[in-house]
């Protein structure tokens, strides 16, 4: 059993279900509403417990009414949230996201208590791999890189200009490659339902197509793609089948509505591949 710790963003998702997405200035009223955790960070937590991985979460949520809730699925997870803070006069992070028939999503964060998470915030334990998103302030993920007592993974997401912390692997879209200019390395790169391909300083070593589903919500898919492949990596699968099993469970979470209960478990990957 692999040692996780993710430093990340813990959000809670406030999603509206519609028929389409509302162009700039119209109003769609058809819509359904649902409160559900999610979060990069937490998103990622959850996905790597759920797929056999030993996971601790550092992170910070505010002392308000969406506390508890962004951290209740965590919790059933069994994701260790002993380094989780709680940051006074800040609200939990909040994410207002719209999904429409097709499973396309517009979302907007307030990043709230994540952009409190600071370096001297971080308490990383013994594991075998820290893996950390763009939610959270840069310092804090360049620290995380600095004191990984393992591996360090990035999911260099939402996108960002400009220098990022080094990474034994990157993952990004093809939104988020455009943004990291050059960088060696290993990155994998995800293309949707065209699948994705890992690249080693420039140079394809594997590639990997995923099942196919009904799209029914993609919030959450890129969560399941990294966790599912970082944890594969540090099961020491090879390249190949780690980048096959992610391409799986991207397509599991995007097929399932919602963030953290939209993602598959590691029987449920391993029954596809």
């Amino acid at each position: 059993m692999p040692h996780l710790t993710v430093v990340g963003s813990i959000n809670l998702d406030l999603v509206a279900r519609t028929a389409r997405l509302p162009r700039p200035g119209e109003t769609v009223t058809d819509a359904t509403f649902s409160q559900i955790p999610g979060g990069k960070g937490a998103n990622q937590a959850v996905a790597a417990a759920r797929l056999g991985a030993q996971v601790c979460l550092v992170g910070k949520v505010g002392r308000d009414a969406y506390a508890d809730a962004a951290l209740a699925e965590l919790q059933r997870a069994g994701v260790d949230l002993t380094r989780v803070g709680r940051a006074d006069g800040t609200p939990t992070g909040i994410a207002l996201i719209t999904v429409d028939a097709a499973g396309e999503n517009e979302i907007v964060v307030a990043p709230g208590a994540n952009a409190e998470l600071r370096p001297e915030d971080l308490d990383l334990p013994d594991c075998d791999g820290v893996l950390c998103q763009l939610e959270i302030p840069l310092a804090t993920v360049e620290a995380a890189s600095t004191n990984a007592p393992g591996d360090f993974f990035l999911n260099a997401a939402p996108a960002r200009e400009g220098a990022l912390p080094a990474a034994d692997l990157t993952i990004v879209n093809t939104y988020e490659l455009e943004a990291l200019k050059h960088r060696d390395g290993l990155i994998a790169v995800t293309h949707g339902a065209q699948g994705a391909v890992l690249l080693d300083n420039g140079a394809e070593v594997a590639r990997a197509t995923p099942p196919p589903v009904e799209a029914v919500d993609g919030t959450a898919a890129g969560d399941a793609f990294t966790a599912c492949l970082v944890v594969s990596l540090l099961e020491d699968r090879d390249r190949a089948e780690a980048l096959r099993r992610a391409c799986i469970a991207g397509a599991l979470a995007a097929s399932r509505f919602g963030a953290q209960t939209s993602l598959p478990t590691k029987e449920e990957v391993d029954a596809l591949l």
